[in-house]
């Protein structure tokens, strides 16, 4: 199976049962294998085996469903496309990339439209299938900007609601002023709220406007038709659109209640208007409510507008992540300096940034020396020297000198890529507790209208006269108040800022489960070197060992011999060692048949001899002759320092001895996550004494030591088996089994060495503080959570009821349908603004 992720953007949901509709449908395609729909980014995540099912297929299930999936297009001149079987072939080679929808090369203009997903295509991947059917481009094909083209997404979305808003507004003024001599004839306004609260500037209307009262009162329910026609035509045509569309896919949301309830307003209404026998010929007023129509739709309208600045609001943090990635580079080619589109800078590029630059992609520094501001990526505000050999990042601020640097990771592989795609993916998914809301907004909109119609069927029966007009109202106040919105809006929205706000802090957030399990945890476990300490230790001591004539080996030789096999391993106590030997300017010699023994140590061949470097415990495991060093050792471990043994042909030949810094932020990091409640270990391969004093220096009590890398699952898992719901701290690197093994997995690094995919959370900064801002962020994003789904679900428990007139037998008072709509509006926007709340999270002062 061929298993490909493909993100859909998603055009036309409106509602949390919308993104439910579209997501049932993209589960039961063939190939599917998971889909999410995330109403509040208008997207879909989908997996799909690419062997059984395309991109095409996926965007004519979500058009199945009734809704469709954004596109773009793109037109671009060809060279040499002369003949019919080079646009057939030109045509085949395009339609291969995943995410083009349509490839159309035309023979006579030498030019080809290519109409593509946003976002699954990129202007470099065209290029190569061009090259690939064997043609050139005729011009350079700029490529698309993600953060503009959200951004303009975002504003003609507000755009087109704000005028169909002004629209709707202005009518329904007019309708309300030309309503206001109708009111005193018309039979239900007495006990509609709205009409009551109206009385007085009625009163102060007929004093105005005295000429308007002598109109005769078919003729202004004529103008009140007039009037509302391109408020249900046009402004509210998208809810009427999606609603039989809904229909015809068998499946109800949000704009079926809008469109049942001011379609029954504005057709009784309309008949009213038109055929009013038909109402007066049975005892009836005829009654009309184009003002209710018009409100409705205007409010509605203004809460979407509302709605949809908040969410772009929500979307910031993306938007400024990928506002950090220069649209040009400076690379050295071919002697020159040359400025080129960021996305044609390739790995081994020479790249050079002045001061006052942005580093366009990540690398390690060949020349100059410079300050460097990494806040943007970390949190962290104080900058960092940078010099050669050191690792510099894309989006960061090049401050005082200038820097090249060779080019590491270009396009999606740099760490600001990484970073954007898992925000992405983390406001992508669900919180487990928004399954509840989900199966409440399945049957939502079809309990709502049971709940009007029964309201309608009470009322006509048992209600006061005239009885059809009352039950009506009540129908159409049942179907307008209630809102699916809220509940889909309510997890998505949460964690869309949260995620966006812990990127700011330089924490990144996998996913709606990973929040959720976080609330669980009582127990952290800490691995020590890279996480605790500063994971770069140095060589403090070297002692050699003493032949059997007296003499002792030097310590030249020692770390001649050591640095040789450990310059071909990836450990951090052998990174020391042959520092150590390259800044007492030693000649390290060449290593064969290099062997790394995981969690014991390293050997290779290094001239005549077997060198081996290793652990004290395997030196003794051995039974390896000592002598008095291991006396010597055992002292030094006391002092914090690590020893490795180094022995050539089986025979010792002298110590290593190796020191690792403790973070300063790991004590007060340690005290705070203690107030906190959790239990705390250190899980470490270092020697009982070693891990027993970093444990000790920093507060924790619990520690388990000398354990392989390949064991340290184990360990979580023994946890785990106690009924502990763990959390893991670790560099991500020789502890990725026991990351993946616990509840929930952090990984702390720097710059590009953190493991971006190896954890559930992952702290940019090296710091143990980010744990703390970690949780408490996780927390106060699910508490929002929470929050959001209480209040949602209050709103419809007591909304409906209220709408259906439970109170009209002790108060006289019916809920009116602008009133209604007024309410469903404020609802989403209360969600939303609550979530919005996030932004101003602040870590707590860890000292």
């Amino acid at each position: 199976m061929a298993e490909a992720r493909v993100t859909l953007p998603i055009e036309g949901m409106t509602c949390g049962a919308c993104a439910l509709t579209v997501q049932k449908r993209l589960l039961v395609e063939p190939g599917v294998k998971e889909a999410a729909v995330n109403y509040a980014t208008a997207k879909s995540t989908v997996t799909i085996d690419d062997r059984e099912t395309s991109v095409a297929d996926l965007v004519t299930a979500v058009r199945d469903a009734g809704y469709d999936c954004a596109k773009t297009s793109l037109s671009f001149g060809v060279e040499g496309l002369h003949y019919a079987s080079g646009t057939s072939r030109l045509e085949r080679e395009l339609m291969r990339l995943t995410g083009v929808l349509s490839a159309a090369a035309n023979q006579a203009t030498e030019r080809v439209r290519v109409d593509y997903i946003p976002g699954l295509v990129t202007a470099r991947a065209i290029e190569s299938a061009v090259r690939g059917a064997g043609f050139e481009i005729a011009e350079q094909l700029a490529e698309e900007d993600p953060a503009e083209r959200e951004r303009l997404r975002i504003r003609g979305e507000v755009r087109r609601l704000a005028w169909k808003f002004a629209v709707a507004a202005a009518a329904t003024i007019a309708t309300m002023i030309g309503s206001m001599p109708l009111m005193s004839q018309e039979s239900t306004k007495g006990s509609d709220l709205f009409g009551l609260l109206m009385r007085p500037l009625n009163g102060f209307l007929q004093g105005m406007l005295p000429a308007l009262y002598q109109v005769d009162p078919d003729v202004l329910r004529l103008a009140l038709l007039v009037l509302t026609l391109p408020v249900v035509t046009w402004c509210g045509r998208q809810f009427y659109a999606a609603a039989l569309s809904g229909l015809k896919h068998r499946s109800a949301d949000m704009n079926t209640l809008i469109a049942v309830g001011t379609g029954a307003g504005f057709l009784y209404s309309a008949v009213a208007t038109v055929i009013p026998t038909v109402f007066r010929n049975v005892g009836l007023a005829a009654d009309v409510y184009f003002e209710s129509v018009c409100a409705i739709i205007a409010l509605i309208l203004l809460g979407r507008l509302f709605e949809a600045r908040a969410k772009g609001r929500t979307s910031e943090a993306i938007r400024q992540l990928l506002e950090l990635r220069p649209k040009t580079a400076t690379v050295q080619r071919q002697g020159h300096d040359m400025e080129i589109p960021i996305e044609r800078v390739e790995v081994g590029d020479t790249v050079i940034v002045r001061p006052g630059e942005i580093i366009p992609v990540d690398g390690v520094v060949t020349a100059g020396e410079s300050t460097v501001s990494e806040a943007m990526l970390t949190g962290e505000p104080m900058p960092v020297e940078k010099k050669s050999g050191d690792q510099v990042v894309g989006g960061t601020f090049n401050r005082l000198g200038t820097l090249g640097f060779e080019a590491r990771a270009v396009g999606k592989d740099t760490m600001l890529a990484q970073i954007v795609r898992l925000v992405e993916e983390a406001q992508g998914t669900k919180a487990p507790a928004q399954l509840l809301a989900d199966k409440v907004a399945g049957v939502f909109v079809p309990i709502v209208i049971a709940i009007a119609i029964a309201s309608f069927v009470v009322w006509f029966v048992i209600g006061p006269a005239p009885e059809f007009v009352f039950a009506t109202v009540a129908l159409v106040t049942v179907l307008v108040i209630a809102c699916p919105c809220a509940l889909g809006l309510a997890t998505p929205t949460a964690i869309m800022v949260g995620s966006g706000r812990g990127a700011e802090l330089g924490v990144l957030i996998r996913g709606g489960e990973t929040l959720e399990t976080v609330q669980r945890i009582d127990t952290l476990v800490f691995d020590k070197t890279g996480t605790i300490t500063e994971g770069k230790p140095t060589v403090t001591h070297v002692i050699g060992s003493q032949r059997s004539d007296g003499s002792v080996v030097g310590a030249t030789e020692l770390l001649r011999l050591g640095a040789a096999v450990e310059s071909r391993s990836e450990h951090p106590l052998a990174a020391a060692i042959v520092d150590a030997a390259r800044k007492k300017g030693i000649e390290i010699p060449s290593v064969e048949r290099f062997v790394a023994m995981e969690g014991r140590g390293a050997r290779g061949i290094v001239g005549k001899y077997l060198v081996e470097i290793i652990s004290m415990r395997h030196a003794e495991e051995r039974s390896l002759d000592l002598r008095d060093l291991g006396k010597q050792a055992d002292r030094h471990v006391l002092s914090g320092r690590s020893p490795v043994v180094v022995v050539v042909n089986d025979t010792v030949q002298g110590l290593i001895l190796i020191a690792d810094t403790i973070k300063p932020s790991a004590k007060p990091a340690i005290a705070k996550l203690k107030s906190l409640g959790f239990e705390l270990y250190v899980l470490s391969g270092d020697s009982k004494v070693s891990s027993g004093l970093v444990a000790k220096e920093i507060g924790i009590d619990r520690v388990i030591a000398e354990v392989d890398p390949r064991d340290k699952a184990d360990e979580i898992k023994r946890l785990q088996q106690d009924g502990k719901v763990v959390g893991m701290i670790g560099d991500g690197l020789n502890d990725a089994a026991a990351l993946a093994q616990a509840n929930v997995g952090f990984a702390i690094g720097t710059g590009t060495d953190v493991a971006i995919e190896a954890s559930d959370l992952t702290m940019v900064r090296g710091e143990l503080t980010s744990v703390v801002t970690a949780i408490e962020l996780s927390r106060r994003t699910m508490r929002t959570i929470k929050g959001n789904l209480f209040f949602a679900f209050l709103y419809n428990s007591l909304g409906i009821p209220l709408a259906a007139g439970v109170l009209y037998p002790l108060t006289g008072l019916l809920l009116s349908p602008v009133f209604a709509s007024a309410a469903m509006s404020l609802s989403s926007l209360s969600v939303v603004g609550n979530s919005l709340r996030l932004k101003r999270f602040t870590p707590s002062t860890v000292m």
